[in-house]
């Protein structure tokens, strides 16, 4: 058997620095905003180049708190790639604002600005709604094209807020996630990169007073000195033990992407021809959350590794505007052509920092004998 990821192997990894964070938090009872929670937050910052990080509940509360610290709400309309997870929705309607869903652009798979560039004129030409944000999403760690969609925003006066949850690591040039945007959310999920023992996240922001706002907005609307609730807020705080984990794995974070990396190369070695492999553009570095490869016939590729037991994911089979909860915030317009034929074809192989040449060999080996 050869799992979609091995959960054992990475806390294996972390051993006895592991043990005796979790011990310290036990020992001390600062189960919540314990020192370990800003610590880590010291370190996102610094490993990233971050003005400041704020940790909070998961990736899909830093969205939330993202469109809530800017006053997001209804008669607005924040542009969110169709293909993606379904948190990147569900933190837009959350706020009362109205998703557009934007294609992709192939082979990276990532938010295509000339479909987004059009989409802000349509809503504009339309005035109903206000072109507000537009919410990037870095696809399997891959950064998206920033380049073009920051100039965008920037031109049409619109928030840029990046969705990192799967690319904490991942770097244009040498820039990393957290400054490629205004504010960027991550996920501390146990299967990402920097992942933790249950649900956590955080926001990035190069703007040191915008990070004031996230930390009243995680614990109820507090100030800072907990006297006086000045906004609204929710609770949404990362937990002391969660930030301790956290801790413990950043140790070994540098290794664990460069070990990612290696593997990536063994499977676009061994792949070479039999499906279609990320592609990824000169100047970029993908965090390599998932493997993921395009192939027409997935479904039958699908069953056949998991007779052999190896383990797959699709993400994503269905884009979000289908799911029945957006269903209403569809247009007649949004044909969606490369998102809904990614949905039919990609299938996300195993992918962790602790497998093995010879393991991704043999997964490469199933793929190429069910293909033939």
């Amino acid at each position: 058997m050869i799992p979609f990821i091995d959960m054992t192997a990475i806390r294996n990894a972390a051993g006895a620095a592991l043990t005796a964070r979790l011990d310290a938090v036990l020992a001390s009872g600062n189960f919540i905003l314990g020192p370990e929670v800003a610590e880590l937050e010291q370190r996102l910052a610094e490993f990233s180049g971050a003005a400041a990080a704020v940790g909070v509940a998961s990736g899909t509360d830093a969205l939330k708190i993202a469109l809530m610290a800017n006053e997001i709400g209804p008669h607005d309309a924040v542009f969110i790639p169709a293909f993606t997870f379904a948190a990147t929705a569900e933190a837009v309607v959350s706020t009362g604002a109205t998703p557009m869903f934007i294609d992709v652009a192939l082979p990276h798979m990532t938010m295509d600005p000339v479909h987004l560039r059009e989409k802000i004129a349509t809503v504009r030409r339309e005035g109903v709604l206000r072109a507000a944000a537009v919410i990037t999403v870095d696809l399997f760690g891959l950064p998206a094209r920033y380049e073009e969609i920051a100039t965008l925003a920037a031109e049409e006066d619109i928030l840029l807020i990046a969705d990192g949850a799967q690319s904490f690591g991942g770097q244009i040039g040498t820039s990393r996630v957290g400054t490629l945007a205004p504010i960027t959310a991550i996920s501390f999920y146990p299967t990402k990169p920097l992942g933790c023992f249950g649900d956590g996240g955080a926001i990035l922001t190069t703007d040191s007073g915008m990070a004031a706002k996230f930390r009243e907005l995680r614990h109820h609307g507090f100030d800072a000195a907990r006297e006086n609730i000045v906004q609204p807020g929710m609770n949404s705080r990362l937990d002391t033990i969660q930030a301790a984990i956290l801790l413990a794995r950043f140790d070994l974070f540098v290794d664990e992407l460069a070990r990612r990396d290696t593997i990536a190369g063994w499977y676009g070695e061994f792949l070479d021809g039999a499906v279609e492999v990320p592609d990824i553009p000169t100047g970029r570095k993908s965090a390599w959350a998932v493997y993921t490869v395009r192939s027409a016939h997935r479904d039958a590729l699908r069953t056949r590794l998991s007779a052999s037991g190896i383990g797959t994911a699709i993400y994503y089979a269905t884009p979000v505007c289908d799911f029945e909860a957006y269903r209403r915030f569809r247009r007649d317009d949004d044909e969606l052509p490369r998102s809904r034929q990614l949905c039919a074809e990609v299938l996300s192989l195993p992918m962790h920092p602790y497998l093995d040449r010879s393991t991704v060999e043999q997964v490469c080996s199933e793929v190429r004998q069910a293909l033939r």
